[in-house]
């Protein structure tokens, strides 16, 4: 019946479309033009001089959109507003940028409000930096992103990506080696908006709208602000999504090169938790391994149980000033409050449990039961950040000097509430499960850190600018406190220190006007990730814990280096090898709690690893209203010890590291003849392996997308309405988009010492099915 229904829309939607190109086409508005003098022909000359113009400023576009002239000396790729205003205006930020090299997007839904994984050279999305605006865009402790929480598509001006290094001034402490940076829309001179509606299946629906003030009266302050609502069934199993999200930004033009912005943002989002497969599942159920309705007592697997709400507030005033002479000051000020909570389904006894390692004989209010008993197990967590990042800069002709620094402060509280289930599944948040007045949990969790980074960089240019060096230093100073509240806990507080030193140097030299060659040579670090690196956690029916940290972990290094070329003219071309090694390397092992549907996560100290690979992209500027762009990368990694598994080693030097296929390709084409518009993208993804024994793997997948729309005939002289049809995995084809965790050996095992190691049972993401999507936007 759905289905039937969607095609039948689709049959409608599409010659519909076409009917529209009989109406003659609209000019693009331009609204710097001085208006020509009144006459019979000044219309139609307006609308050739604006035709003209649109065209010139479509040929400067590469790619469609999916790639921009870079000429900063280390690996760049970037996805401008034009490649993501033809995408489907509910996709992550991650989804955006899967075309680009190196890039490894695990989508599992068109609509999410979780964190979704994220692969770039190897490296996971812990291991990676996400920036929005010049704060940080990811959980403080664990590191994952929340960037589909921080701003709508509709309000993205780019998305960048460097694949091997690190801005240095950039307020992170958990980027090895890439960076993931967003950038917002300017507010606009003029006075106006945007109004977005979509819906698709799945009953996937969007509604955006975004007010423009303009510039108010003569104060050169302009503004705006925008609400949207995104929802949708999930796409396998029963349970649904739903987001508010608020976006507002205001600037205010001080003078010549004094502004100061004021960006506000508000997520509110709930959602059906996605059930992951290990591949043995995977191999039987398919897609059909998911969480479960209708309701069957003592079913922790029952979808209403498992829950994920994200709420994230930010706020940060930027400000760039002129001080005179040769001198420039940059701050940036930002606060950030995150919360939950997140909800799972659990057995736990009513007799003979435990808190930790501490007995207990019964739990209040059930004495002398002794039985299983299904509770939903909510997981109130707070996190709040604040910090300041300054830069001053000194510019002459040929060298510009910036002295930086970067404080922050965070704080983390989490812990479980038990809630017993009543007879129909339904749950009464109220009065918690206690044993002898304790609350029954396996984590009470505090964390906070206070960190000081502070360094210089200095940019010198010769020959006339065709030579360039930058060299830079920063100097980062980290507290940490992790505590662990419940009885038994061992340690039960971990308060490390870590001073990291992290030089650069980089390099290039403008071979011709179109031609660049370009090194680097750059280190950067990750501090262990969330509170599983620092203390133990505990299940309820036996005193050991389910997770135990790794001894003494030291914060990951990253030391690597690349030598570029890049072409930019009609065919733009960008080629890069790179190297890089890491030591005190972390891996971080997911997998299900027995008894519920809790994912737990731990670290694995997996020592040292060493990458080698190649990336290149090419685009070209559009030709009878046609651009191309390919991208593509080989990597080879190697592990560089053998592991610890507990209570022996595993051979694991020589190995492959997990989740990092030799292979990854994309290509993408673009049609605009400034009427009709299209989009075209196809993606290859090798085979990957899920443990550092390499004994599991996930095979390689193709997956295609293709967007289409027209611009329609203006409504008066203000509005400026647009019609799109999105389609997500156009083959519908089932498959293993990404890890959710690695393991050490999916077989059991002798160790290197003889004693036996068990096997792990990773999780894999699924990828999203299907999905076809019409929306209707105007700009006004």
């Amino acid at each position: 019946m759905k289905q039937s229904t969607i095609r039948s829309g689709l049959s409608l939607l599409i010659p519909a479309l076409a009917l529209l190109g009989e109406f003659p086409a609209v000019a693009a508005r331009n609204d710097h033009m001085v208006a020509p003098r009144k006459s019979i022909s000044a219309p139609v000359a307006r609308e050739k001089r604006l035709e003209r113009i649109s065209i010139r400023e479509k040929r400067r576009v590469i790619g469609g959109g999916l790639m921009k002239t870079q000429t900063s000396p280390r690996a760049t790729s970037e996805v401008t507003q034009d490649y993501i205003a033809r995408q489907a205006p509910t996709l992550s930020p991650t989804s955006l940028i899967a075309s680009l090299p190196g890039v490894q997007a695990g989508n599992e839904s068109p609509l999410s409000t979780q964190s979704e994984t994220l692969h770039i050279r190897g490296l996971d999305q812990t291991q990676i930096g996400f920036v929005f605006e010049g704060i940080p865009a990811a959980d403080v402790f664990s590191y994952a992103p929340w960037n589909a929480a921080m701003v709508d598509n509709e309000n993205l001006a780019s998305i960048s990506v460097t694949q091997g290094s690190v801005d240095l001034t950039a307020p992170l402490y958990n980027a090895d080696g890439a960076q993931v940076s967003m950038k917002a829309l300017r507010p606009s001179d003029k006075a106006g908006g945007t109004l977005s509606l979509g819906g698709g299946t799945h009953s996937l629906q969007k509604e955006f709208l975004r007010l423009d003030t303009g510039e108010i009266g003569h104060s050169d302050v302009r503004a705006y602000a925008s609400f949207s609502h995104s929802s949708a069934n999930l796409w396998r199993g029963p349970g649904d999504v739903a987001r508010y999200h608020v976006d507002a930004n205001l600037e205010k033009r001080w003078s010549k090169g004094n502004v100061s912005d004021v960006i506000f943002g508000y997520n509110q989002g709930r959602q059906t938790i996605y059930r992951y497969p290990n591949l043995a599942q995977w191999q039987q159920y398919g897609t059909g391994f998911n969480y479960t309705a209708p309701y069957t007592p003592g079913s922790y697997t029952y979808y209403k149980l498992n829950e994920r709400f994200t709420n994230v507030a930010f706020g940060t005033i930027r400000n760039d000033f002129r001080l005179g002479g040769h001198w420039f000051l940059h701050v940036t000020l930002y606060g950030i409050s995150q919360m939950g909570p997140n909800n799972y389904g659990m057995a736990v006894p009513t007799a003979n449990g435990y808190i930790g390692t501490q007995r207990y004989d019964y739990l209040d209010g059930y004495q002398g039961q002794n039985r299983t008993l299904l509770v939903q197990s909510v997981h109130p967590w707070e996190q709040r950040s604040s910090g300041v990042t300054a830069s001053l800069d000194w510019k002459t002709r040929h060298n510009t000097l910036t002295f930086f620094y970067f404080y922050s402060y965070a704080d983390h509280q989490e812990r479980q509430d038990r809630f017993a289930v009543g007879d129909d599944g339904s749950v009464t948040w109220k009065d918690p499960l206690t044993a002898n007045g304790r609350l029954l949990t396996g984590y009470d969790i505090n964390q906070t850190q206070q960190l000081n980074a502070l360094g210089f960089d200095d940019k010198l240019s010769f020959l006339a600018d065709r030579l360039n060096f930058d060299a830079g230093f920063k100097a980062t100073m980290v507290s940490r406190m992790t505590s662990q509240n419940v009885p038994g806990a061992s340690p039960y507080k971990v308060s490390p220190n870590n001073f990291i030193p992290t030089p650069q140097f980089l390099a290039s030299y403008q071979i011709t006007r179109k031609d660049q060659l370009y090194l680097n040579a750059t280190t950067s670090y990750r501090l262990p990730a969330g509170y599983s690196a620092y203390v133990p956690a505990f299940g309820n029916t036996s005193p050991s814990p389910t997770t135990i940290p790794p001894n003494t972990l030291q914060p990951e290094y990253f030391i690597g280096e690349e030598l570029g070329y890049r072409h930019h003219a009609r065919i733009s071309v960008s080629v890069a090898g790179f190297h890089y090694n890491l030591t005190n390397h972390q891996i971080s092992s997911l997998a299900y709690q027995p008894g519920s549907t809790i994912l737990v996560s731990s670290q694995i100290a997996a020592g040292g690893e060493e990458a080698w690979g190649i990336q290149a992209e090419l685009a070209t500027r559009p030709s009878h209203h046609l651009s191309v762009y390919l991208s593509g990368q080989y990597l080879r990694t190697r592990l560089g010890n053998n592991v610890s598994a507990g209570n022996d080693y595993l051979p694991t030097r020589g190995k492959s590291a997990p989740g990092a296929p030799k292979y990854t390709g994309a290509i993408g084409l673009t049609y605009d003849d400034s009427l009709w518009f299209g989009n075209f993208n196809l993606r290859y993804q090798d085979s990957q392996s899920s443990t550092l024994m390499n004994d599991q793997s996930i095979p390689a997948f193709v997956t295609a997308d293709l967007s289409m729309g027209r611009k329609l005939p203006d409504l008066g002289t203000r509005v400026h309405p647009r019609a799109m049809l999105n389609l997500i995995n156009l083959g519908g084809a089932n498959y293993l988009s990404g890890l959710g965790g690695f393991g050490i050996s999916a077989q059991p095992r002798t160790g290197i010492f003889g004693n036996k190691v068990g096997a792990s049972s990773p999780v894999f993401v699924v990828g999203s099915a299907f999905t076809a999507m019409a929306s209707l936007a105007a700009d006004f």
